[in-house]
């Protein structure tokens, strides 16, 4: 599979670029609107991750991106052409360019690993032996050469994820499209796929965009994210940028395990986010003796974003308000991100 070389004047054209886009679906109840006013930009070898609740209008989103639902309003750019303007034979080129990986992997039963890979090639015409040494060689890619003639129901859940991953590949797509990809496997096997396409794009230069419900998977393989909610582009920022200062009721809701804090906490209470060579120190331990202050840790919790050790704590803060600020000032002090949380 050939290197894909990203220039900074090819850099220029975003893989994709979605203006005012707007989806609506008639259905017996009236009409439905999917999305609305969809503005977004994703950068050519980009791992952008597109995140919401159920329903929030993620799968069409991901689906109006190659065009398999055409937009009620609105532009799809891709490599800086409009999808929209394309005649069908182009539309059909231009999606060979976009791969697209699922939930339920969509393997066609009847056939081997091999003639699965071998399926998206036949469709665009690639000659007999050539397509056959292509699929092989995906296959060793993706970790399953041992597994060219077995059928997908003799394969494990990640197994059939790597098969669907090679079958995307085979066009060499410039974009992978991943509609919540890892949503069916267990978190070993998640870990293991994310661990594959983020190997892919370092090695191919492929824009990875991945569609989830769940900010781990995003805080393990995105660079950038937009968080989706009510069919709308709630916040976008890099991983690092969302999860520091989340500007959107939504966007707390994900990057806290237990849900929104706010209001719920009885007392003030803090969010305190540890960046770098801060989660190594003994701040908070430093905090109790400088301040004399008991405090009531809520949550906690350390990750790795982008090689990066950050880690997150909420804490309720003494009743006394000069203790109170004197706690937020020493914390500051220090270099630390504090958001201070509603109270009730």
């Amino acid at each position: 599979m050939a290197n894909t070389t990203i220039t900074q004047e090819s850099r220029a054209v975003p893989a994709i670029r979605i203006e005012n886009l707007s989806k609506s679906f008639q259905t017996a109840g009236g009409t439905v609107t999917a999305l609305r006013d969809i503005n977004l930009t994703i950068q050519k070898g980009d791992i952008y991750g597109i995140i919401g609740l159920s329903g929030a209008g993620k799968s069409t989103l991901v689906r109006c991106m190659n065009l398999l639902e055409r937009p009620t309003e609105g532009t799809v750019y891709f490599d800086g052409r409009d999808l929209n303007a394309l005649e069908p034979k182009e539309l059909r080129r231009a999606r060979w360019q976009i791969g697209m990986i699922f939930q339920q992997f969509n393997l066609l039963e009847q056939r081997t690993a091999l003639q699965n890979v071998l399926f998206a090639l036949e469709i665009t015409g690639q000659e007999k032996d050539a397509a056959k040494k292509r699929a092989l060689e995906l296959l060793e890619i993706v970790g399953l050469s041992d597994r060219a003639d077995s059928y997908p129901a003799q394969l494990s859940g990640g197994q059939k994820q790597r098969v669907a991953i090679a079958r995307a590949l085979a066009n060499n797509p410039s974009v992978i499209l991943c509609d919540e990809a890892t949503s069916a496997l267990d978190p070993k096997t998640t870990r293991q796929i994310l661990d594959l396409l983020k190997e892919l794009n370092k090695k191919f230069g492929i824009t990875i965009i991945v569609i989830t419900h769940e900010m781990a998977v995003v805080e393990e393989i995105c660079t950038n994210v937009a968080i989706i909610d009510n069919s709308r582009i709630a916040e976008t920022g890099t991983v690092e940028q969302i999860f520091n200062n989340p500007q959107t009721d939504i966007a707390r809701r994900m990057i806290y395990p237990e849900g929104d804090f706010n209001g719920k906490v009885g007392q003030r209470a803090i969010r305190i986010v540890f960046d770098g060579a801060s989660s190594y120190e003994p701040v908070f331990a430093d905090m109790i003796l400088e301040c004399k202050a008991l405090v009531n840790i809520m949550f906690a919790d350390m990750k790795n974003l982008n090689g990066t050790a950050i880690g997150q704590m909420i804490i309720q803060l003494p009743e006394d308000d000069s203790t109170a600020e004197h706690v937020i000032g020493f914390l500051r002090a220090r270099g630390l991100i504090v958001e201070e949380l509603s109270n009730v």
